[in-house]
């Protein structure tokens, strides 16, 4: 019965190939949303915490509830692993752990900045990356995540790039213009380009030589190439994609639509495929 039980539990918070592990794990990734944006009222509210029941407010009455529900969520994940250890280290398990602690330690050390618990606590938008997996069981959205793993190689070459050109116009800048202009630094000098070519132009940093203001001017125009082409390596994958899949059957339980041409039955939840 134990064994039953621990392997329903364990296919309702990790098998998303289900309606309801689908949905538990969204309404995990919407919790923690909801949890990151009391926290940011918090913050602009400015509270602080004490131990005492009666000078407790609403705002700890709700870490408490959001830790309380994070710790019951962890335990239970943890207990229904096949391998707990491979769990408490792996990536998600170590943001669950993460993530579910502040609280704890603001008791256990009260001295702590609030400043560092509200960052901390913060840190709970990452558990709303959960939702991210779903994307390949949601037929609209699967085109877009497939498109991107094809051109994985082709972005990461163009962001190596795009990497180096900064490194090479931050180190022009800073030999034209120098500290004297505010390009006191490779470091700040490097951030100067990356603003500039993202067309952002903050302007606490200026060129003011002739030489400097034609080095901006091209880096300006690689900026719109910087947003062009990555839209466009996925725009042509997502196309080819799409032609690709175009007319496979498609599991109207699951959404996946990779079938053998003579299958009759989705090969991976089970239901019976349209003719």
């Amino acid at each position: 019965m134990i064994n039953t039980l621990r392997q329903r539990l364990y296919h309702f918070l990790f098998d998303q190939r289900t309606r309801s592990g689908r949905r538990f794990e969204a309404l995990c990734g919407l919790f923690a949303i909801l949890s990151v944006v009391v926290i940011f009222i918090e913050s602009g509210v400015g509270t602080t915490y004490h131990l005492t029941f009666d000078e407790w407010h609403i705002f700890v009455w709700l870490e408490l509830i959001f830790t309380l529900v994070f710790t019951l969520e962890y335990l239970l994940r943890v207990c229904t692993w096949p391998q707990p250890a491979r769990y408490v280290f792996s990536f998600w398990g170590f943001i669950d752990l993460a993530t579910t602690l502040p609280l704890y330690v603001m008791w256990l050390w009260p001295e702590i900045g609030i400043n560092y618990l509200f960052a901390w606590r913060a840190m709970r938008a990452i558990r709303a990356l959960r939702i991210l997996k779903l994307l390949r069981f949601m037929p609209s959205l699967n085109f877009f995540w497939h498109a991107i793993k094809s051109a994985r190689h082709q972005l990461i070459l163009f962001y190596a790039f795009i990497a180096i050109v900064m490194v090479i116009f931050g180190s022009l800048m800073y030999c034209i213009e120098g500290p004297e202009y505010g390009f006191t630094t490779l470091n700040a000098s490097v951030y100067w380009a990356i603003v500039t070519v993202t067309t952002v132009g903050y302007g606490d940093i200026t060129p003011h030589t002739p030489i400097g203001r034609i080095v901006a001017s091209v880096l300006i125009l690689i900026g719109y190439s910087v947003i062009a082409i990555p839209t466009g390596l996925i725009t042509t994958h997502m196309s080819a994609e799409f032609q690709s899949r175009k007319g496979l059957r498609k599991c109207t339980q699951c959404g996946h639509d990779k079938h053998d041409k003579g299958a009759q039955y989705c090969n991976t939840c089970g239901e019976k495929l349209p003719e």
